[in-house]
């Protein structure tokens, strides 16, 4: 069946300026880390895809390494978008990465070389069949590479028109200063940093934040969600098909206290009115420094109840507070464990891996 884009997809959603750019991302845009692997249906994957144009989102963001298995993301994404989306190729911001393990050798493994990132580039403009992407990402630091060879690559990407912007993903503070730096020195500046946050992981407060504001680098935040744990999906126990009921690694962090903490979010969540998926998404977005929010999605009354969220993006001081004071009493910790510089600590944390 023949798509046409619903005439009213810019009627509700907010667009935020990127950084000091003059792009603008919606508040709320598409991951496609899961469920568009060839272990999902494409006709689901066609329906989401659509139900969020329709709904004003934008941007669509990927990785070379999505699936399973890796590239498949990007394969199915390209055959929806020559079939459904080829004729809104200037209404859509769509980004990819490169960075993790893709190919057999030394030079399709996790590294930040400027071979990787210019193959891998090529590689995903093949897969998506595009001519350009509008955002290519480094998609983590890699210790073993001088971030001046990573830049350099991504720099040359933008010059040689295969990408209109360029990001960074997993990169602290430290290390995005000095990337911000090297690019500006290349005359193609940082466009975005993609860190991950959330109630239950607010790492990038306040030195990540104030280092991509200082220079003019907008932030898009990935698992705002926590792996699903800020939604109503574990307050009454482990359900079967959950991630963490099949992912070890996801389980090991649904501590007590966290599980705890989740109930007392879910009671503020009501007395605003909200489900605990839609305050938290809001929430991410309470600061203006945040451009955009990432939302995965398996169903489209998934896609549609996370758009909800945009129905109430306030907060009162009172609000906040009580978010805070939460969060620093039951996860002390989440404030001050940032990525470190190296990238030694993204390699052997399976949460980047999946």
């Amino acid at each position: 069946m023949t798509y046409s884009a619903a005439t009213t997809r810019y009627d509700i959603m907010p667009y935020r300026r990127c950084g000091a750019s003059g792009l603008k991302l919606p508040a709320i845009s598409l991951g496609l880390w899961h469920n568009f692997g060839d272990i999902d249906r494409l006709d689901t994957q066609r329906a989401l895809l659509r139900a969020a144009f329709d709904r004003g989102v934008t941007h669509f963001d990927l990785a070379n390494n999505y699936g399973p298995p890796a590239g498949s993301a990007e394969v199915n994404f390209g055959r929806i978008f020559a079939e459904d989306f080829k004729p809104h190729r200037d209404e859509l911001i769509i980004s990819t990465k490169a960075g993790w393990q893709m190919w057999d050798g030394p030079y399709g493994s996790m590294t930040g070389t400027r071979k990787h990132l210019i193959a891998s580039c090529d590689q995903s403009l093949k897969r998506m069949r595009l001519d350009y992407v509008d955002i290519f990402y480094s998609h983590r630091p890699d210790p073993h590479t001088p971030v001046e060879e990573t830049m350099g690559a991504l720099a040359t990407l933008v010059q040689q028109g295969k990408a209109l912007y360029v990001g960074i993903s997993n990169y602290g503070p430290e290390l995005t200063q000095k990337a911000a730096d090297i690019l500006k020195s290349l005359g193609v500046p940082l466009l975005i940093s993609q860190p991950n946050y959330s109630l239950l992981d607010r790492w990038i407060e306040p030195a990540l934040l104030e280092t991509n504001a200082r220079n003019g680098v907008g932030t898009i935040v990935f698992s705002p969600l926590a792996q699903g744990f800020l939604s109503d999906k574990y307050l009454s126990g482990l359900p079967e098909d959950s991630r963490a009921a099949r992912l070890d690694w996801v389980r090991a962090g649904l501590t007590d206290a966290k599980l705890a903490l989740i109930h007392k979010l879910n009671e503020l969540a009501k007395a605003r009115g909200q489900t605990l998926a839609r305050m938290a998404l809001a929430w991410t977005l309470k600061d203006a420094r945040v451009t955009s929010t990432l939302i995965g999605a398996r169903t489209v009354e998934q896609l549609t109840d996370s758009l909800s969220a945009l129905d109430n993006l306030a907060f009162d001081d009172n609000e906040l507070t009580q978010l805070d004071q939460l969060t620093r009493e039951a996860l002390p910790g989440i404030f001050t464990a940032p990525p470190k510089s190296t990238g030694q600590d993204l390699i052997d944390n399976p949460h980047f891996k999946a």
